[in-house]
């Protein structure tokens, strides 16, 4: 019963934020505060954790179909408990923020609470729009390390990147997720248009980001470090997505591809952390 709990939080979503905050302390070169390392931990994952508990609620309808194995539709874990537990680490998240700097809490309590409980409100089946929210709010999740860390500048890059990629994997987990949400009337991009046309945004969405992740490589900020990993574990699966949609787009296709994607902006952190301890 206890697993169905911690399954509804998503743990492995929750250790990949962790690690995030980590390798984002080391490229801003502070392992060594521990505080506010922990700190900024505790509410990454709190607020993740709350929001894939509130989003799991919101979705139930569709989920039905995208994912019957989830907690809520399989009726091992409550609605209602649910929506508890997804108020008490939102809280939670939001008092271990006041142990931050002012502009780190506004990030957090100012921006990305509202932000998430919007989007699973109201959001989550406008075209685009939708895909764009939680790409947003993932990269604030940068920011507030920077702020946290008081170097806000140093994350931006990231930030950006891990915009782009977070845009193109909530894109194409719509096209995974075309015929639950047909069904549950949500307008997604997907939905409203079918996967042809969706793919072919997909190919322009993964070639512009593609192409954006190189500028810092060429314009000096980084180095050879950066643009070995960004090749191996961003271009080449970008590539990937490229060539298979033009071949034919397909729904098994996109569930893949959403999957490779997660770990891309993974590897898309990596390639910052990598370089700046070359150097």
């Amino acid at each position: 019963m206890l697993w169905h709990h911690i399954e509804l939080l998503r743990p492995l979503n929750l250790l990949t934020s962790a690690l995030a905050m980590v390798v984002c302390a080391s490229i801003m070169d502070g392992l060594h505060e521990t505080k506010i390392l922990l700190v900024t931990i505790f509410v990454v994952v709190c607020y993740n954790a709350a929001a894939n508990a509130y989003n799991d609620v919101m979705d139930y309808k569709t989920d039905v179909v995208n994912r019957p194995r989830r907690p809520l539709v399989t009726g091992q874990v409550k609605i209602k408990m649910a929506r508890a537990i997804a108020i008490l680490l939102f809280v939670i998240g939001s008092v271990l923020t006041l142990e931050l700097s002012k502009s780190a809490q506004f990030i957090a309590i100012g921006l990305a609470l509202p932000t998430m409980i919007i989007y699973s409100k109201f959001l989550k089946g406008t075209p685009l729009i939708g895909n764009a929210v939680v790409a947003i709010i993932l990269g604030l999740a940068f920011i507030f390390s920077g702020a946290a860390f008081g170097q806000i500048e140093t994350m931006i890059i990231p930030s950006c990147l891990a915009f782009g990629l977070t845009f193109l994997r909530e894109f194409v987990k719509d096209m995974a997720d075309i015929e639950g949400d047909s069904k549950a009337g949500l307008n997604t991009f997907p939905a409203k248009f079918g996967l042809e046309k969706s793919a072919k945004f997909a190919i322009v969405s993964a070639l512009i980001i593609g192409a954006g992740a190189l500028f810092p490589y060429l314009n000096g900020y980084y180095d050879i470090p950066y643009l070995v990993v960004l090749f191996l574990g961003v271009e080449i699966p970008l590539l990937m997505i490229v060539f298979s949609f033009l071949k034919s787009p397909e729904i098994d296709q996109a569930k893949r591809f959403s999957e490779v994607l997660k770990f891309s902006t993974i590897a898309g952190l990596m390639a910052f952390f990598v370089d700046n301890y070359v150097r």
